[in-house]
């Protein structure tokens, strides 16, 4: 199996939480960095985060070293006047004595402190973030709510407060969509929640990783398909056991290549409740033993590419194979939602479509034929 390497990593707050928790346990105040927003080449991205604890214990990073002396000043100052800062760094050169970055990027951090008082959820945070447990930490960063306040959201309940509960309401629910995608970067908001307002800016951290899309069989199709998911905020991989296709070249910078077959690729990597799984193969010796696989595992999507003759001689050899019928009552076949489409960006489109709309419940029809709600309750 050859494997090309993707670029994604979790969220460096997971490499700080040993010392918070320590810190946070101990009722000893720190002062907490995080990255809430980026331009061109910053070093890195939103949510990496840096802490300065007791007898200026240092853990983590937000630039790689150009800024850290100045954010180990704001947050020794933020811990003894209680005030949070928004500061941003940019480039330097202009002045060879200022603080900045080299690279030519922008950050922005919010630095507060961070104790019992100021932040009753941080510590049922911490322990959600240590266990694994997906949890969106929001946090006000500018406008009239209070600047550091913070509200934890769960998939079944939140922690805390924004100042107001339209407000509340509005972040629980964007936090669990970013939550869903393992998302994390600024939202802006009305003082009361409105959404088309940008008074209130708010940053959610998504503390889970981003769901897979495992996208099989290397055609043009798999290449539109990974590009759109790479787009929803997938991780996405794309396998094919012919190297020929299976090369970086032929997809987005970001998605992992394999190369290997496709059942034996699934077999060993891990599947969840938000993995999908696009089976583009069209070939009975890759799609029939790897649906067999695919069916009998996590999943929240499991699609395959096809015509109504592919599909129903796909059926008979996953019955004779010994799938029951609740198995392939799993499996969404032909893939997509009727659009009429064509090209592989437009059929990528209609895969896409029905994705969402499985994961959201909703019924795929124009919203001009629907009544009630547009957005429904995650």
């Amino acid at each position: 199996m050859t494997v090309l390497p993707v670029r994604w990593e979790e969220p460096a707050m997971r490499d700080l939480l040993p010392a918070l928790k320590r810190w946070y346990a101990a009722g000893v105040p720190f002062g907490l960095a995080t990255v809430v927003a980026t331009s061109r080449s910053a070093p890195r991205g939103p949510g990496a985060a840096m802490a300065v604890g007791p007898d200026d214990e240092v853990v983590g990073s937000v630039s790689g070293g150009c800024v850290e002396g100045a954010v180990f000043e704001l947050a020794q100052e933020v811990v003894a006047d209680g005030e949070p800062r928004l500061e941003t760094f940019g480039y330097s050169d202009e002045d060879a004595f200022a603080v900045g970055l080299t690279c030519g990027g922008e950050i922005t951090l919010l630095v507060r402190p961070v104790t019992a008082d100021l932040d009753p959820s941080f510590g049922a945070l911490a322990d959600s973030v240590a266990a694994g447990e997906p949890v969106t930490v929001a946090t006000v960063t500018d406008g009239p709510a209070p600047r550091g306040a913070s509200l934890a959201v769960w998939p079944d309940r939140v922690l805390g407060s924004l100042g107001t509960e339209g407000l509340d309401a509005a972040v629980a629910a964007d936090a669990r969509g970013e939550l869903a995608l393992g998302a994390t970067g600024l939202r802006h908001y009305g003082p009361h929640g409105e959404r088309r307002e940008d008074a209130v800016a708010v940053f959610l951290h998504s503390f889970a990783p981003p769901p897979r899309m495992l996208v099989f069989g290397a055609i043009d199709y798999a290449a539109a398909v990974a590009r759109i998911g790479d787009f929803l905020g997938y991780r996405v991989t794309v396998c094919d056991a012919r190297p020929v296709f299976a090369t970086p070249k032929r997809f987005p910078e970001g998605v992992e290549v394999v190369v290997d077959w496709p059942h034996r690729y699934l077999q060993s990597t891990g599947t969840d409740g938000r993995t999908v799984i696009c089976v583009l193969t069209h070939d009975p010796k890759f799609d029939v033993p790897l649906l067999q696989e695919a069916l009998r595992r996590p999943a929240a999507y499991i699609g395959a590419m096809g015509s109504r003759r592919t599909h129903d001689d796909r059926m008979r050899r996953l019955e004779e194979a010994g799938l029951t019928p609740a198995e392939l009552s799993r499996l969404r076949s032909p893939v997509g939602l009727d659009l009429g489409a064509r090209t592989p960006e437009e059929v990528a489109v209609s895969v896409a479509a029905e994705i969402v709309a499985l994961r959201w419940g909703g019924t795929g029809a124009p919203l001009t034929v629907t009544a009630g709600a547009i957005h429904t309750s995650p």
